[in-house]
């Protein structure tokens, strides 16, 4: 009788595990085996499987939410917090860190140091915000009869404007006279997007100078402007599809690793055949037929760049899953989805921190070489892999092609660096004796 109980109960259990991955199994067995019934599967198993996922999901959600804003090293492990010390140890990668983050972050405030927008505008009594405004000023707005219908140019505003005030303070002897109007430019008073063929002489591309630092591109558009605000549009890139192919993966890899068995030999056969989808071409195709957007190329990459962290996670899981811990916690009757994201996730993030930085570098450099090839952000984004395609037709014009090479070497030289002293920091072997 109690050999019956015992098996029964490996059934139960069995059939426990194998609930909460119902809808992917069903879908790779009815899909590839039992093509007429794929109308039924839609109707029933499709709905309710993502109905659990997502209840698990927010089942652990107000937990995370409240451990980051309480107590943000709750939702890891002290193994995981001494690892972050020596991270912070390692000099080299460290400063990479520092650097690369207090770069990306004064990005976001690019519209304020380099913009062909004035900050303030000081007009006859009024003040205007034209770079935080989403109206197109015009000559008119601000008593210019020349051209009074076409867009202000700031810069030729403020002298014009630093003209009539240093005439009406000759004729109030020297001193500030009242009611003057002024107009404050950005440190660099140029866009990614403007257009300076009417401003500088001779045909694009214009050479450096003490204007342009690093010239004009074939458009007459001012490469640092570009650069700078390339920078901020590929590391946000990098840092989303990261996010977003690392969620997949964790997921899926957690779940494999968890109810192993059936589940995972299937969910491994799925994995392997996503993963022999040729990448390039699937693009190629997604852009002939769809416009490419900053989002749309985001989504694809993270749609293919999943399956690498989906091992990794499965392998720790594999490995946490005999721990005495889960073992107490599936004693208590917690839930599977608790388990999964509460116990065992915490104790698994070594692949995933380790790897990270090197997913960010791929990801840049994918994007890059997507607008390289003509597939990526649809122009006049500013990209560094336009920039070096521009370079690639202009190779006598040698600041096209250093100025985003320059770049980018020096933000994947700073990423590498981050990999490297995360990876020697969350070394596994280091701190086994810990765990």
């Amino acid at each position: 009788m109690a050999g019956s109980e015992t098996n029964l109960q490996d059934v139960t259990s069995i059939d426990q595990r194998l609930a909460g991955l119902m809808f992917p199994i069903g879908f790779l067995y009815i899909w590839l085996i039992r093509p007429v019934a794929r109308t039924v599967y839609l109707a029933l198993y499709l709905p309710v499987g993502i109905i659990r996922i997502y209840e698990s999901i927010l089942e652990n959600l107000p937990w995370a939410v409240g451990t980051l804003v309480t107590n943000p090293t709750g939702l890891f492990s002290p193994v995981f917090l001494k690892r972050v010390r020596k991270f912070k140890t390692l000099r080299r990668g460290y400063l990479s860190f520092l650097i690369l983050s207090i770069g990306y972050g004064t990005s976001f405030l690019s519209e304020l140091l380099v913009n062909d927008r004035a900050l303030v505008v000081h007009y006859e009594g009024e003040t205007y915000f034209p770079a935080f405004a989403d109206k197109k000023y015009r000559n008119k707005d601000f008593g210019i009869t020349k051209g009074s219908f076409r867009l202000t140019d700031f810069r030729e505003l403020k002298t014009q404007i630093d003209e009539e005030n240093a005439e009406k303070r000759e004729a109030n002897g020297g001193k500030p006279a009242p009611g003057e109007n002024y107009v404050i430019l950005p440190p660099y008073p140029y866009g990614p997007n403007e257009n300076l063929l009417g401003l500088l002489e001779g045909n694009p591309p214009h050479s450096p100078s003490r204007h342009h630092w690093l010239g004009t591109d074939d458009r007459g558009r001012d490469v640092f402007a570009r650069l700078v605000y390339g920078f901020r549009i590929s590391v946000s890139f990098g840092l989303l599809v990261t996010l977003f192919s690392y969620f997949i993966g964790i997921i899926m890899g957690g779940c494999l690793g968890y109810y192993g068995g059936r589940v995972d030999m299937l969910g491994l056969r799925l994995v392997e055949i996503w993963s022999a989808i040729p990448f390039l071409y699937a693009v190629m195709i997604l852009a002939a037929i769809l416009i490419p957007s900053f989002g749309l190329l985001a989504l694809i990459l993270s749609i293919f760049g999943w399956m690498g962290i989906t091992y990794y996670v499965r392998g720790e899981f594999l490995r946490e899953k005999s721990r005495d811990y889960v073992a107490a916690a599936t004693s208590i009757g917690l839930s599977d989805g608790t388990i999964i994201f509460k116990h065992i996730l915490p104790n698994s993030l070594t692949p995933v921190i380790s790897f990270a930085p090197f997913a960010i570098l791929t990801n840049i450099i994918s994007l890059v070489s997507l607008d390289f090839l003509g597939f990526g952000l649809p122009p006049p984004t500013p990209s560094w892999g336009e920039l070096l395609g521009q370079g690639l037709s202009n190779l006598d014009k040698p600041w096209l092609v250093f100025s985003p090479m320059t770049a980018l070497f020096i933000t994947l030289l700073l990423i590498s660096f981050i990999g490297e002293a995360t990876r020697e920091a969350f070394d596994p072997k280091v701190y086994s004796r810990l765990r």
